[in-house]
């Protein structure tokens, strides 16, 4: 079983630096105004970044695999944040697009690849049982290719 480590050390007030490990840049974390400066990804970002990533690298990886290049890939994540019951706010759903960079056609196996893909993307069917998860693939273009 893996255990991969994040420390976070607060530079000052709602501003922290993320330390991922010997030789990996240090990321800088921040709220939004009012509450500070924004100088930095808030946690929701952090969150979408980590989904919409996960999800890039999933089908990047299943397209090599069968000689594939759907390059250059480009995701947009939107979070969708609201009011619970409490009145609390919370991330209440996610919805990706991935854009692939080629036309479908030019992808020889791309449904192949479409019927399996988030299913190997640990990140999102973690987050998944708690928040939900839309996606959408499209190709270069704009053709909706899986959503």
């Amino acid at each position: 079983m893996e255990h991969p480590q994040v420390t976070l050390s607060q530079r000052q007030g709602y501003q922290f630096e993320h330390h991922y490990g010997a030789g990996l840049p240090v990321l800088l974390a921040d709220e939004p105004a009012p509450l500070s400066a924004g100088v930095g990804p808030d946690p929701v970002q952090l969150l979408a970044s980590a989904v919409g990533n996960c999800l890039s690298a999933s089908l990047w990886f299943a397209c090599q695999k069968y000689k594939d290049d759907p390059s250059p890939l480009r995701t947009e994540v939107q979070a969708m944040v609201g009011r619970n019951e409490r009145g609390r706010n919370r991330v209440q759903a996610l919805a990706v697009d991935l854009h692939l960079g080629k036309p479908a056609a030019e992808l020889g196996h791309l449904q192949r690849v479409l019927d399996t893909f988030e299913d190997f993307c640990t990140v999102t069917q973690s987050v998944a049982g708690a928040i939900p998860v839309t996606l959408r693939v499209l190709d270069s273009t704009g053709a909706v290719v899986k959503g």
